[in-house]
Order: structure tokens, then sequence, then C-alpha cells
């Protein structure tokens, strides 16, 4: 199996652009996917051709729109690469064209869902449970991302200022505030907490684990602990996901008037169209609101 300096191109990716380990290992098997397909004997024998190819025979796999984007996005970077090392002349990926991705409307849980799924966690005295309870309230409280959640440092959140640091994508530091009731979850959940960890046993991860190599939750764990919470919630274990809470917080704030910039800085977004595609779902409540305030709804004497 050729490797053709993907080692060095992830050691640059990782050092300079702070890429975290799931997208380390994404770009590996894209960009090893590309190279096995072209089969080619040097790294300066990849043409536009061999790309387009590639594109190609990805759509014609039934491969989604989204996911030949995203290979196609790891095998620019790679070329890039190559091309600043002086390792090609020209960057065969720079001018082949992405699939037209499909825009599909986040998917998120109404106010209640969230209140039933937090409420199945929180039923249990366990320590399971009560971990995945204030998780939950967290990531709800906060809109972060599963990576972020996990890997919380114990002393991340500021009681007196109701503030949480979060170190995000690329490892950028940001502040977002938290809700006075996450921040008692939080408080009460610190004492189950020490008993897990028993007596003298320390640790600097906020969700600790005794089994994860890494001493905290893994991403895989409390997926599998929400599942479970959705199920005793009554709600279907398909539709609760860490992408669907973090979806469900920026929603639900533009739904209650908060300002798109905010919710752009708080999900930590660097470009707010990204954070634009929640202005497209329409509430009950906005519904509701246009019924009664428009001017054609009123009866005309």
């Amino acid at each position: 199996m050729q490797n053709f300096g993907i080692d060095e191109f992830l050691e640059m990716m990782a050092a300079e652009k702070g890429a975290a380990q799931n997208t380390l290992e994404a770009y590996r098997r894209d960009v090893q996917q590309f190279i096995d397909f072209v089969a080619a004997k040097d790294v300066s024998d990849f043409t536009r051709t061999d790309v387009s190819a590639f594109v190609q025979d990805l759509g014609e796999r039934k491969f989604s729109p989204k996911t030949v984007a995203r290979k196609l996005s790891a095998v620019r970077e790679y070329f890039k690469f190559l091309y600043s090392e002086k390792e090609i002349k020209d960057n065969p990926a720079a001018n082949v064209l992405s699939p037209k991705k499909e825009k599909s409307l986040p998917k998120f849980l109404t106010e209640e869902e969230i209140r039933q799924l937090i409420e199945a966690a929180k039923a249990h005295p366990d320590f399971r449970h009560k971990r995945t309870a204030v998780m939950l309230e967290l990531m709800y409280a906060c809109g972060l991302r599963v990576s972020e959640l996990v890997s919380l440092p114990e002393n991340c959140i500021n009681y007196d200022k109701k503030q949480i640091m979060l170190k995000g994508k690329g490892s950028k530091e940001r502040i977002v505030p938290v809700a006075v009731a996450a921040l008692n979850a939080v408080s009460e959940y610190m004492t189950y907490r020490d008993y897990f960890l028993k007596a003298g046993r320390k640790s600097v991860w906020l969700f600790p684990s005794k089994i994860s190599s890494s001493g905290h939750i893994t991403r895989d764990a409390f997926f599998k602990n929400i599942k479970d919470a959705a199920i005793e919630a009554g709600l279907p274990r398909e539709r609760v996901t860490p992408h669907v809470l973090r979806h469900s917080f920026a929603t639900h704030l533009l739904n209650h008037d908060v300002d798109l910039r905010s919710v752009q800085k708080m999900l930590g977004h660097e470009d707010i169209g990204t954070t634009e595609i929640y202005t497209h779902i329409i509430s009950e409540a906005l519904i509701r609101k246009v019924q009664s305030k428009h001017p054609l709804a009123k009866k005309l004497v």
C-alpha cells in the first residue's frame, strides 16, 4: 500500500491547523482511498483526470454528495501540502468541482422532548445516569459539540460569572453563558462525581471514566447513554443524537428571539452562513405569532 507522504501531511494538519484526531483519521482514510483508486507509482503521476475519475467513481457507487465533497476536500488539502513541499508542480485537484450538496434542514427536538429526555436520565440514582443527565443539560444549555462536551476539564465553569470556557475546533477558545439551571445541575453532580472517584482519587476531567484510555467518557459511551435515555423517555432513538441536541439549542434560541450573531458566537461557527440555516426552521410559536399579528389576520370591518 503506497503512502506518498500521508503521514507528513497529517502531522502538518495536526501541528499547523490543530485538526482533531477524528478529523485526521478521516483525512487518512479519504486520501488513502484516492491513492489506492489511482494506483500511481509515483506522487508526480497524479493528474486532474485521476481526481475527476475518483469523484465520478464515488458518485457511481452511490456515495452521497456530502461524502464525495468531503473526500474531495481531503484530497485537495493533501495536494496543497505536496505542492507547498515542492513534491508536485501543481495541484491536480484545484479545479475539480465538488458535487452539489443536498441542503437539508437541521433536525431538532421540541423543548418538551428535551425535558423528557433529561428527566428520563435523572430518574435513576446511579452515577452513569446522573452523569448523562447533567451532560444533556450542559449540552443543551450551551450548544456544545460532543467532542467539546466529553473532554471538558473540571475547572471549565466560572460559577460567579455564569460562563463556561470551551476549546473548540482548531483549539480555538470561546466563552459561552450558562443557564442557572444547568449550573445547579453541575454543582449537584459534583458530589456524585467525587464519590465515583473515591477518596483521594483525582481527575482533571469534569466527566471522568475509569475505563477509557483518555480518562474521560468517550463520544461513543455518551452516544449510547443518550440512546438509552431516549428509549426510556418514549422518544424514537434515531431522533436523539448529540448533533440534534446542538441543533435544538440553536433552534430554540432563535425561536425565542436571540439574535443570529449571538447564536453564531455560542456555537463557535466561523461563518455566519453556517448558522443561518437555522433561520429556515419555522417554529409553531412563530406560526402563531404571524397568525395573530399579521394585518391580514385581523377581521376587516
